[in-house]
C-alpha cells in the first residue's frame, strides 16, 4: 500500500491527465450531469451524492469509507474511487450514489452514461476487484427490497477481465421474471483498461409496454438487449422502465461473484475506477 506522501503525489500526476466534459448529443438535450471538477484530493460533490459507509453485501471484503484515500476528485475533473488494503489485509474503498433520480418517460428515449477507465495493474493483479457503474429503484430508498425495486448495471467488470458485464435485476429472489440471482445480462470485450464510454438507453416510443427496450452500449457498440415482452409482466417492467432510479459507483473487493482477493492481488491507483462524468438525457 502506498504511504500517503507517495498517494498524494501520484494523485497530483494522475489530475494532469485530460477528462473528457460531459458530451452533447444531436437530438437530445442534457437534464443532469456531473463532470467532478474540483480540487485534487477534494471529496465529490455532497448536493449530489450520498458517500456511503457501513454496508455490507454480497459477501465483499471492503469496508466503504468517505476517506480521500479510497475516494477523491484528481483535479483533473475526474473521480478516482480507489481500493486499498492496510497492512493487516483489511480492505476499504468507496460507493457513491447519487441524491439525483430520474424516471425514463414515456413516449421518447432517456440516455443514462458514464466514461469510465480503470487503474493500469496488470490484470493478474486484480483478483477480487469489482468496479461497477450501474443504476438502483429508488423505491429501495422506501422499503422495497431487492430485486424488485429493479436493478441496471450498465458496466460490471471482475478479477481485472477485459469483458463489460450489462445485466438487469428485478421481481424475486430466487429465481423471478430475471432469472435471480444471476439476472438477465450480456457482455462484450473490453479493448483495453482506458477510457471507455458506457450508456444504456430507454426507448419508451412504442405504443405497448411489451415493445418497449432498454440497450446496452459500450463505446457506441450495442451488446445488450431486453424488451418488455422478455421481462413478461408488466409491474415488473415498470420497475426498470417507468420508476425512479439513481446512479451508483463503486468499486467492491471480494464477494460471490469475483471471489476473494489473493496474495497477487494489488491496491492502489492502479487498481482504481476513474470516471470522468456521469449524465441523463431526453430525446428533445
Amino acid at each position: 500500500m502506498f504511504i500517503k506522501l507517495l498517494a498524494s503525489a501520484f494523485a497530483v500526476a494522475v489530475s494532469t491527465v485530460s477528462a473528457e466534459p460531459a458530451p452533447g448529443y444531436g437530438g437530445f438535450r442534457q437534464v443532469w450531469a456531473d463532470t467532478f471538477d474540483g480540487a485534487a484530493g477534494s471529496p465529490v460533490n455532497g448536493n449530489n451524492w450520498n458517500v456511503i459507509t457501513g454496508l455490507h453485501v454480497n459477501n465483499e471484503w471492503q469496508d466503504y469509507t468517505t476517506s480521500n484515500q479510497n475516494l477523491q476528485l484528481s483535479g483533473g475533473a475526474t473521480v478516482q474511487i480507489v481500493p486499498r488494503r492496510d497492512s493487516s489485509g483489511k480492505w476499504t474503498s468507496a460507493r457513491i450514489e447519487s441524491k439525483y433520480t430520474f424516471t425514463p418517460p414515456a413516449g421518447t428515449q432517456t440516455i443514462a452514461e458514464a466514461r469510465l477507465r480503470f487503474g493500469d495493474n496488470n490484470i493478474a493483479n486484480k483478483q477480487g476487484i469489482w468496479p461497477a457503474f450501474w443504476l438502483l429503484g429508488a423505491s429501495v430508498r422506501n422499503g422495497v427490497s431487492w430485486p424488485q425495486c429493479g436493478e441496471i448495471d450498465i458496466m460490471e467488470t471482475v478479477n481485472g477481465q477485459l469483458t463489460g458485464h450489462g445485466t438487469i435485476h428485478c421481481d424475486v429472489y430466487p429465481g423471478g421474471a430475471c432469472n435471480e440471482p444471476n439476472g438477465i445480462g450480456g457482455t462484450i470485450g473490453i479493448p483495453d483498461q482506458s477510457w471507455h464510454t458506457w450508456r444504456v438507453v430507454w426507448d419508451r416510443r412504442p405504443g405497448s409496454w411489451t415493445s418497449e427496450t432498454i440497450t446496452w452500449f459500450m463505446d457506441g457498440r450495442q451488446f445488450h438487449q431486453v424488451s418488455g415482452s422478455r421481462v413478461g409482466n408488466q409491474g415488473v417492467w415498470n420497475s426498470l422502465a417507468n420508476s425512479p432510479v439513481y446512479f451508483i459507483l463503486n468499486v467492491a473487493v471480494g464477494g460471490d461473484w469475483p471471489g476473494a482477493p489473493n496474495s497477487a492481488t494489488q491496491d492502489g491507483y492502479g487498481s482504481m475506477m476513474e470516471t470522468a462524468y456521469v449524465a441523463h438525457y431526453i430525446a428533445s
